[in-house]
């Protein structure tokens, strides 16, 4: 009965699609909000600690193409599955579904452990591989070393995140991100400052938090409220929903390896241009790129479920009427946060860093990486668009269109045509404007295309 009341409940096809999106976006906005405090939290301790908060910064940026890299595993096995989990729901296929999300576990599981013990193998060669410095590494290695031990906590918590929000429980979904946020920021000064531990205290408060927030996400999606829950029975690896849930998810891992990509081509020119002080700017400059771009991809992800329930229910104009609001508000978005860098870079900036020198050369870098931050909104409606309806052949291509064909070559290119290390800045904007650009249109002209004559399909049959 309570199953029935439920679903009832979170029937996307039900009442005004912006209704059903906002339902779903503001909580998980606010979930973003709250993660941007629990990804950002240690820099902004870390920026301030003293002598050498410059080289502490530099060296957690380091770590950031490990993190994405684990980041893109998750999305691979955790997000991949979510669109195919609520196409399946918007159907009826419960059974199914269910089955995905145990699949989804399974592989997330096993993924981590692998994770973990590679990181650990080649944790030097990486480091060194990926820009870092003789000085900059020791503080990389000590952050890494710590944080490896919390990835299958990671990993869990964000992976299977998402099948709360499928179910229509965004409010629970927030509560998975705050409750590990709210540990993070209790825990970070603590175990930084107060037991002196530095850069290792800020990675240990960072897995701690990851365990209490994956806690929450299994103890819920096992629970009697979950309308599919989590079954033992369902956690098992099956060729063909792996594969499934590959071919929805390699959109995202393309997504997040080629972060990965990018992070380590800007840290090896940055190095090699800028040397350390650089890095450190760029790790500032992608802190503050995180406080803007995390609401906006609570947007998309909230209007995500709604759109491939409503795909899978067959209400085509719904699916319309959700991708004209997902980019209507992602436009506007993106312009403010883009207006609000341009006329308050020095604030932004200080959030991270009080080091006088860095300031004053990042504040002109800042200003430039994130020109034309506006185009991002067309990429993420294109992008957003094509994994909701299970377009993975187009998701992967513009993946790798914006970042793999167009960042990496121009942070390798435009520092060596004389443009030196403010080249390497140049590259986000130019890759935004062209690839955010071409996917939006692409969308426009397949996807969106396709919708209109279903719609016109259906309104013939309905009035025979």
């Amino acid at each position: 009965m309570s199953t029935v009341k439920n679903s009832a409940k979170t029937d996307f096809s039900i009442g005004p699609v912006w209704k059903c999106i906002v339902a779903q976006a503001i909580p998980l906005t606010v979930a973003q909000l709250v993660q941007l405090l629990y990804n950002v939290v240690d820099r902004i301790y870390l920026g301030h600690m003293g002598d050498g908060n410059s080289m502490a910064l530099t060296g957690v940026g380091l770590t950031f193409p490990v993190v994405s890299l684990i980041m893109a595993f998750t999305a691979l096995f955790g997000n991949g599955g979510v669109p195919l989990f609520a196409i399946k729901r918007g159907e009826g296929e419960e059974k199914t579904a269910g089955k995905i999300l145990g699949n989804s576990f399974a592989l997330l599981l096993c993924s981590s452990l692998i994770l973990t013990v590679a990181g650990y193998a080649f944790t030097k060669p990486v480091l060194f591989a990926f820009g870092a410095g003789e000085e900059s590494y020791i503080y990389a290695k000590e952050y890494l070393d710590v944080y490896l031990l919390g990835t299958v906590f990671s990993m869990i918590a964000t992976g299977i995140n998402g099948y709360i929000n499928a179910q229509g429980f965004p409010k629970i979904g927030m509560w998975s991100v705050t409750i590990g946020a709210v540990c993070n920021i209790v825990l970070d000064p603590i175990f930084i400052f107060g037991l002196n531990m530095g850069v290792a205290g800020a990675a240990l408060a960072t897995i701690i938090s990851q365990a209490v927030s994956a806690a929450w996400v299994l103890r819920f999606l096992t629970g009697k409220k979950a309308i599919i829950p989590l079954r033992r029975e369902n956690i098992r690896i099956g060729k063909s929903l792996t594969k499934d849930i590959c071919k929805l998810g390699i959109s995202n891992f393309i997504m997040q390896g080629t972060t990965c990509l990018v992070q380590v081509a800007c840290n090896k020119t940055l190095q090699t241009f800028g040397g350390d002080l650089y890095i450190g700017i760029m790790t500032v400059t992608n802190s503050v790129r995180e406080i803007f771009m995390l609401p906006v991809m609570g947007i998309v992800t909230g209007a995500q479920p709604v759109v491939s329930f409503n795909y899978g229910a067959r209400k085509f104009d719904r699916v319309r009427s959700g991708i004209r609001f997902n980019t209507l508000i992602g436009t506007v978005y993106t312009l403010v946060a883009w207006l609000l860098v341009i006329l308050f870079p020095s604030f932004w900036f200080g959030i991270f860093s009080d080091d006088v020198q860095m300031s004053e050369l990042g504040i002109e870098a800042m200003k430039i990486y994130f020109f034309g931050f506006v185009f991002m909104s067309l990429q993420f409606a294109g992008q957003s668009t094509f994994q909701a309806l299970g377009d993975a052949k187009h998701a992967v291509f513009f993946s790798l269109l914006r970042k793999a064909i167009i960042v990496v070559p121009l942070t390798l290119l435009l520092p060596r045509m004389g443009l030196g290390v403010m080249g390497v800045f140049m590259a986000e904007p130019i890759s935004n404007v062209l690839g955010g650009a071409a996917c939006y249109l692409t969308m426009r002209m397949t996807v969106y295309k396709e919708i209109k004559k279903e719609i016109a399909k259906a309104e013939s049959c309905s009035s025979i």
